[in-house]
């Protein structure tokens, strides 16, 4: 693959999706993904940040990740109003519907949290990392849509955030089932993130007390509720 060869493929692309803001592609056996700025109308342009400022910043992101060893998608193009990504598989979340077997699926999700750890490894923080947010395709995890500011001084709870976050993640969409939870939860710590397992159980002492009172929700509660309970949980009774 020639840069000329795909740039002219993706210049046809902006011609024939003009103010798309998604497209899928495929060019020589690889699947990519045409990203363009958002296009607001309306009242919309007032209440949302800038489309181009923000198109730009994501371009920065991930040439900057990229730089620093961060499991991100490939930046293979970007220009005025556009950047194009390879493909990194579907999301954490999508797999879990997949037509596959338990023990694949168990996989994947310890692949997820591992590569979360490694990404920790390094320094980093995703921001938010929810199962929608981490790719992953054969056997290779990828993070998409990074939050966190990379130069927070604080680094270390920006990154107990994200251990909370992706825990409340797996049980909002796996459910009350502990026993897929906690072996996802055992190779994160056994991948680097014991340190911050322990730190982040310390944050969770003083919270709780708040079980008690959404204990009675922990079924019925919303979906973002419920999986408050199964974190206190998990911190309070695992050691």
């Amino acid at each position: 693959m020639t840069v000329s060869s795909l740039q002219h493929v993706i210049d046809k692309l902006l011609v024939e999706h003009q103010g798309e803001r998604i497209v899928s592609f495929e060019y020589q056996g690889r699947k990519y993904w045409l990203k363009q700025a958002e296009r607001l109308t309306g009242a919309m342009r007032w209440l949302k940040s800038q489309p181009q400022a923000a198109l730009q910043l994501e371009i920065t992101t991930l040439t900057q990740l990229a730089k620093k060893g961060a499991p991100v998608p490939e930046l293979v193009a970007s220009g005025e109003g556009f950047l194009v990504v390879a493909d990194v598989g579907m999301p954490i979340n999508a797999w879990l519907n997949a037509e596959i077997d338990e023990a694949e699926k168990l996989k994947i999700l310890q692949d997820s949290a591992t590569g979360l750890a490694q990404l920790h490894l390094k320094g980093l923080a995703h921001g938010r990392p929810a199962l929608r947010d981490i790719c992953w395709q054969a056997g290779n995890v990828s993070f998409i849509d990074f939050e966190a500011n990379q130069q927070d001084s604080d680094m270390h709870r920006q990154q107990i955030r994200d251990l909370l976050v992706y825990i409340h993640s797996l049980y909002r969409y796996i459910g009350p089932h502990p026993e897929i939870v906690e072996p996802v939860i055992a190779a994160y710590r056994a991948a680097g993130g014991e340190s911050l397992w322990q730190a982040s159980k310390q944050e969770m002492e003083k919270w709780q007390w708040l079980n008690y009172l959404i204990a009675p929700l922990k079924s019925i509660g919303g979906k973002d509720l419920r999986p408050v309970y199964w974190l206190l949980r998990h911190f309070k009774q695992t050691h």
